[in-house]
């Protein structure tokens, strides 16, 4: 199975718009929170027909909006503010907070925990556990990018989208 993990658009629908290209290889879509704008979930749920497990980032400020949006299409699964899922054989563990994500990662419930927020990507085993942050899509403070992981083989990839900013 292979799992494509992002966060933080914050509606840079253009970079989103390029990303679907390779979040459409994929077979689920993990999103860590800002999208922001209730449209830019439409648009990611419109781009991609498998499952999307959705978290709350702090800047999802209308989410009476994304949840009515979300309602629009059964593939979309909003979780609040933690997502526990069974992916395959991994146990994973989704938040928008590093630190939260840490206190996840430690306790060796999960098999992967991921996170957005601080938009700097980050890939580390930590005992039994998988600690990822894709990154931001938004291109703000570092390049565009979004995380493919195959699941069988635990292999990453990090994959920079062209931002036409």
């Amino acid at each position: 199975m292979k799992i494509a993990i992002c966060s933080d658009i914050h509606d840079n629908i253009w970079v989103l718009e390029r990303a679907l290209g390779v979040i459409q290889e994929a077979d689920v879509v993990l999103f860590c929170g800002d999208f922001c704008a209730p449209f830019t979930l439409v648009q990611l749920a419109e781009g991609f027909a498998g499952p999307i497990h959705v978290v709350w980032g702090n800047n999802d400020g209308d989410k009476f909006l994304l949840t009515r949006n979300a309602s629009r299409f059964d593939h979309v699964h909003l979780h609040g503010e933690l997502a526990e899922l069974e992916l395959g054989k991994m146990r994973v563990a989704m938040t928008h907070y590093p630190d939260i994500a840490q206190g996840l990662v430690g306790s060796d419930r999960y098999d992967l925990v991921c996170y957005g927020h601080d938009h700097i990507a980050h890939d580390e085993v930590v005992g039994t556990s998988r600690l990822l942050n894709p990154g931001e899509l938004m291109g703000r403070l570092g390049p565009s990018t979004l995380v493919v992981l195959e699941e069988d083989s635990g292999v990453t990839r990090s994959i920079e989208i062209d931002n036409p900013r």
